[in-house]
């Protein structure tokens, strides 16, 4: 047996008492989510997770803390968003929404940040945004912002209408855009592009060389949709490779945006209130006087918070009259809030977050 023979013989044996312990930790979680059922406990408790992590971390040898001690960081953290997961599955809390149909670029983000969750699709972001507030899903993914396209504004009016709800996670979603047909089509026969407007806009230059008509659909993968079920060599649709490959089309064309660094922000909306984070943002108003943003602005910056960005909205039902949102490094302080209130007619911590 050669030295790699006997590392792997070692790993196989390691990897089968691991699916053992494995199951029988889960069978523990079992347990624990049937006390927080019965009880109405959240799924998630923080500082019970932060806790295990140290105690667990200090397990480990002395000799071998440094050299392995954040990996085994994540993977303690990894087993216990496991283990959410089924607790989640087992109290009927693991739905996450998004807008659109299978194949839409949230659909992908949503896979990406909740790989076990059921995914349930919404016809609007304000349906979406509805179903966290009234219980019926655990949370939403929703586009907030595009390096190219600039802001969803849409969606951060319903996060301003709804103060029981909060931004828990931001994801920064690479976007390829692709042109897709039917198996067996050409660039050549292709006279009609249909897409999400965004979609349409970030691959302009191409359209005008391809020389073709276009068509605005609610999103890249109803469009795609649309060109599969009718089949039609002339139609293509703006989409991503995985939604080619979700409903059947070839790739005719790809990576056709202007830019190569195009970039979709997702928020993640939930009832639940976020603790802990690199980042945060606030939502307030101001009275409609000379300087008073210009307070906000100084105090942020007196109590050493870096602003990384700061949008205005019209507020509803009130013309001429506006919100700012902003979003600050750091993490929000009591210090902070108090100041600010002293300026602010209304002001609240919409997250805390990190960006992955």
């Amino acid at each position: 047996m050669t030295e790699l023979d006997a590392a792997r013989r070692t790993i196989d044996e390691v990897d089968a008492e691991m699916a053992r312990l494995f199951c029988e930790r889960m069978r523990a979680v079992e347990a624990v989510a049937a006390y927080k059922k019965e009880r109405g406990l959240p799924v998630l408790d923080a500082s019970r997770e932060e806790a295990v992590v140290a105690k667990n971390r200090a397990r480990l040898p002395d000799a071998e803390a440094d050299r392995l001690g954040d990996l085994y960081e994540d993977f303690l953290r990894h087993n216990m968003a496991l283990s959410r997961a089924l607790q989640k599955r087992l109290l009927a809390r693991d739905a996450v929404a998004y807008q659109g149909v299978e194949g839409a670029f949230a659909h992908l983000a949503l896979r990406r940040l909740y790989p076990h969750a059921r995914a349930v699709a919404f016809a609007t972001w304000r349906d979406a945004v509805e179903a966290v507030s009234d219980g019926r899903v655990e949370a939403a993914v929703l586009p907030f912002e595009n390096s190219n396209a600039g802001d969803v504004s849409a969606v951060l009016d319903l996060c301003y209408a709804h103060e029981e709800l909060y931004v828990s996670r931001v994801f920064d979603l690479p976007v390829s855009q692709n042109l897709l047909g039917v198996p067996g089509a050409t660039l050549a026969d292709v006279k009609t592009v249909v897409s999400h407007p965004q979609a349409l806009a970030q691959c302009a230059k191409f359209l005008r060389m391809l020389g073709a008509e276009t068509s605005e659909y609610p999103n890249t993968a109803v469009a795609a949709k649309h060109v599969h079920d009718t089949g039609d060599r002339s139609l293509a649709a703006i989409a991503s490779p995985e939604t080619a490959e979700l409903y059947g089309l070839v790739v005719l064309a790809p990576d056709i945006a202007e830019t190569s660094d195009n970039t979709t922000r997702f928020i993640v909306v939930t009832r639940e209130q976020p603790q802990k984070g690199g980042r945060f943002s606030l939502l307030f108003t101001v009275e409609h006087a000379a300087g008073m943003l210009a307070r906000v602005i100084r105090i942020i910056g007196e109590f050493g918070f870096n602003m990384e960005s700061i949008k205005s909205r019209p507020m509803p039902h009130v013309p001429w009259e506006y919100y700012f949102y902003t979003e600050l490094v750091g993490q929000p302080s009591d210090e902070l809030l108090t100041a600010l209130r002293g300026v602010c007619k209304t002001v609240r911590v919409l997250g805390v977050y990190d960006r992955e």
